[in-house]
């Protein structure tokens, strides 16, 4: 607040006192100086009341977001599927695990062939009755 008295020499000041008793009179310069004590206290007070709405806000936002337990969150879902991996690693590595098979793949069913059974003779569906079932299972 006095950092600009670092430039202001002694002799600055007495002419500013000297023009203002001379602009103001002598009887004014204390009802000035109370106004001027009052107006600095208020602007001090309402800058403080700021910080302390800005500072209170700030801390009701953080609350509001819980920021630290969303992170911690994200940890332990990204953790646990590693942590896993590495499990399935080093039970994969232990002298007595069995060795890994990689699965086969899964066919799909319309490309297997059935064998045929021993049971029915080889013959060919008749197309009537064939025919005839379709239309009853259209009805």
């Amino acid at each position: 607040m006095l950092l600009f008295l670092n430039d202001v020499a002694g002799s600055e000041i007495l002419l500013i006192l000297a023009f203002v008793l001379m602009f103001f009179g002598s009887k004014s310069i204390p009802g000035i100086a109370r106004t001027m004590g009052r107006t600095m206290r208020q602007i001090k007070d309402a800058t403080q009341e700021v910080q302390n709405e800005i500072k209170k806000s700030g801390a009701d936002i953080r609350k509001d977001l819980n920021v630290r337990s969303m992170v911690n969150d994200t940890v332990n879902d990204i953790r646990q599927p590693l942590d896993q991996y590495a499990d399935d690693i080093n039970e994969a590595l232990r002298p007595d695990a069995k060795p890994y098979v990689r699965p086969s793949p899964i066919e799909p069913q319309e490309n297997k062939v059935a064998p045929p059974s021993e049971k029915e003779p080889n013959t060919i569906p008749d197309p009537e009755s064939t025919n005839s079932e379709s239309k009853d299972n259209a009805l």
